[in-house]
């Protein structure tokens, strides 16, 4: 079985070589770039990477340059590493289409839940599932939305979002349920990350957003419209 290919992106050769071990012990095929210009080369040359580490200060192209740039290409899952915790970069972050995020210092145990966690969920949809809610169609195989026949273009998380509020149609679903069951681990940020998530998914769905609703002190439902 071919490895699953991973691209760790920084200017820190220990940083690199610790992600990098860790990752190679569990089976993954890494590769390394030590800016930003050298990643977007691997990236264009290797049409097989599953996952981008990537760091957001670096020389040359910044880690939100590189990823503006990849995700003018691709929906590959990417996890932004900092050594600034302060909340506009993690929101910044979101709103380039992160899907993970994590200050350093790290645990790179942690980090490896979390690669496995992003790498499970998008290796385990099945062919031919796919489902309807209120004209949404969303094909979990395809990775893709539509809204008749217009294509909704969302990140990862988006799209596990939506898939999230689907399969639960008509239940109240708390932001910590949420967290734990789309993120899918321990999240260490706050409810602020869904409600961005949700109001960039509303605004992408147009007037299907509506379907899904706030409930006030608590978090969501997703309920269509009779």
């Amino acid at each position: 079985m071919e490895k699953v290919k991973i691209l760790v992106v920084d200017d820190e050769s220990r940083m690199r070589k610790l992600v990098k071990d860790f990752l190679t012990r569990e089976g993954y095929l890494v590769l390394e770039a030590g800016d930003g210009m050298e990643a977007m080369d691997l990236f264009y040359e290797d049409k097989d990477i599953a996952l981008v580490i990537l760091d957001v200060m670096m020389p040359k192209m910044d880690g939100w340059q590189v990823c503006r740039e990849i995700r003018e290409h691709s929906k590959v899952p990417i996890i932004m590493l900092t050594a600034r915790s302060e909340e506009r970069d993690e929101l910044q972050g979101f709103d380039l289409g992160v899907d993970e995020y994590i200050s350093k210092p790290f645990s790179p145990k942690i980090l490896v839940a979390r690669v496995e966690a992003i790498l499970r969920r998008t290796q385990s949809t099945e062919s031919g599932d796919v489902m309807d809610a209120g004209g949404i169609m969303i094909d979990r195989a395809a990775h893709i939305v539509k809204i008749g026949e217009r294509t909704i273009d969302l990140s990862y998380k988006e799209f596990e979002l939506l898939s999230y509020f689907v399969e639960n149609q008509g239940i109240a679903l708390s932001r910590e349920k949420i967290l734990n069951n789309v993120w899918n681990y321990d999240y260490f940020g706050d409810a602020r990350t869904i409600d961005t998530h949700v109001k960039k998914l509303r605004s992408k769905l147009g007037e299907k957003g509506d379907y899904i609703r706030t409930i006030w002190g608590m978090g969501y439902k997703f309920e269509v419209e009779e």
